[in-house]
């Protein structure tokens, strides 16, 4: 949509909300997926969103997110943004504006983490509510080892066919040709014999009682810390029902705000605490953490997938490609060496 469409889309979404005032549309940079503005109306501020939406890409980031705020702020949960409206047909929605600041790499402590802990049992403990039960799947929500080891397998074949041009693009494929895929045979081959000395079956489901209600992508680095010191947690467009053993897998592995690892024995135990066979549920995680750090490495690297481009393309952010791809790459060696001595 052009600026002109953007506006008059916006408008649409303020007008049954009864807001007054001169009215601006700021960009906000950031957004890697999406495009986010700031909506001005008066004396108040909102964020107005922007969603990406591909033929390849199936997931509706906007119905995801929405429903899954909403659900939170209807139970009281008030770690999420305040959903206002949205608009189905032109792909953008109105939240509350949260004012604060990104959390700094390296300024993750004890606290931090407690509060992370505290949105995920806060929302969890409405998990029964019927309403819950509407919540999609959340974005690569599997419920079987083998479904995991087969989620992680395909990111990694995915990466083994980029033919992307340039010297960084040969570079990519020589590091995936070589490193990944090598570190990613060695890694499913000890998950896979992990799982037989601990008596787990790949193909076990895991039961619905056991699944959790995560806000997926969940890290600090989609988190917004006040002047108060408290967190607001936004981004859900892959939120829904998940694996807890994922949830804690992803929350240690991203690598925009790395968690120390010294929360990691009992934030995983917090996690797991209430669930059914909380002993089995632990050992899933550790057995499933080395899949996820190769996950993770894929991740670094969608940079170099068609489907990335034209998100940067959509929001706005396809400037100095090549620069952006080194970094990515230089990210995923060093993810993979630490995978590998993990």
């Amino acid at each position: 949509m052009n600026p002109e469409t953007l506006r008059e889309v916006a408008a649409g979404l303020i007008a049954p909300l009864g807001l007054r005032g001169e009215t601006r549309l700021e960009p906000l940079r950031g957004g890697a997926n999406n495009r986010v503005f700031r909506l001005v109306v008066g004396d108040r501020t909102l964020l107005f969103k922007a969603y990406f939406q591909h033929r390849d890409d199936p997931r509706n980031r906007l119905e995801s997110e929405y429903a899954f705020t909403t659900f939170a702020w209807q139970r009281g949960v008030r770690r999420v943004p305040q959903p206002l409206a949205l608009d189905p047909v032109h792909g953008v929605a109105l939240y509350e504006y949260v004012e604060g600041r990104p959390v700094a790499p390296g300024e993750v402590n004890e606290a931090l983490v407690r509060q992370a802990l505290d949105f995920y049992q806060e929302l969890n403990g409405h998990r029964d509510r019927a309403e819950g039960a509407g919540l999609p799947l959340a974005s690569e929500a599997y419920f079987t080892l083998a479904a995991h080891l087969r989620g992680v397998e395909g990111r990694v074949r995915r990466l083994g066919k980029l033919d992307d041009a340039g010297d960084v693009g040969r570079a990519a494929a020589r590091f995936v040709a070589a490193d990944l895929t090598e570190a990613w045979a060695r890694i499913a081959a000890l998950v896979r014999d992990g799982a037989k000395r601990l008596g787990l079956r790949l193909d076990r489901e895991l039961a619905p009682a056991a699944r959790c209600l995560s806000p997926s992508d969940f890290g600090f680095h989609n988190a917004i810390l006040g002047r108060d010191g408290r967190l607001r947690f936004v981004d859900f467009e892959y939120a829904g029902w998940d694996d807890p053993a994922k949830l804690v897998c992803d929350f240690f592995c991203q690598e925009a705000v790395p968690v120390p690892e010294t929360h990691y024995e009992w934030f995983a135990g917090e996690v797991v605490r209430d669930l059914p066979e909380p002993e089995e549920q632990r050992a899933r995680v550790d057995l499933l953490r080395p899949i996820y750090r190769i996950k993770w490495c894929c991740i670094l690297l969608n940079e170099f997938l068609p489907l990335a481009r034209e998100r940067r393309r959509f929001t706005r952010r396809a400037e100095d490609e090549r620069a952006r791809k080194a970094v990515q790459l230089g990210k995923a060696r060093r993810a993979l060496l630490r995978a590998e001595s993990a």
